[in-house]
């Protein structure tokens, strides 16, 4: 008789504006937790931050990288749109980061989605290479 064993998935995200090597060593240990990897970038619509990178090359500097299994677009509307239409097992989260809204807190019950605060990494201020 054999098992077969349920793929976890494994849901990160973040604006990525920039890409550093505390993002690098942040995704490759979401990556280590399960079977996919999938880094979901703040929605340009949502990501408010001064000098923000547009979404299309945000998502082409962090394929680049490679960490990732997927790397999509967020709902512009809601990150947990996203969680739901992802649905993960495990939602990882940086140590400065908490579930945004109320809705996330309900998808994450509904969904049962374990959620993983992962400590701070050195290498902020240095830019992670993509080539």
């Amino acid at each position: 008789m054999s098992l077969k064993k349920d793929k976890v998935t494994v849901f990160a995200a973040g604006c990525f504006n920039r890409v550093h090597n505390a993002h690098r060593l942040l995704l490759q240990t979401a990556r280590s937790l399960g079977d996919e990897l999938v880094v979901v970038l703040s929605n340009d619509i949502r990501n408010k931050k001064p000098n923000a990178v547009p979404s299309a090359k945000r998502e082409q500097n962090l394929r680049k990288l490679g960490l990732a299994d997927r790397v999509v677009v967020g709902h512009p509307d809601s990150f947990a749109a996203s969680l739901r239409e992802i649905k993960p097992r495990i939602l990882v989260l940086g140590f400065d980061q908490k579930l945004p809204d109320r809705a996330t807190e309900e998808a994450v019950r509904e969904l049962g989605v374990e959620v993983v605060v992962l400590p701070w990494f050195p290498g902020q201020n240095e830019t992670c290479s993509a080539g």
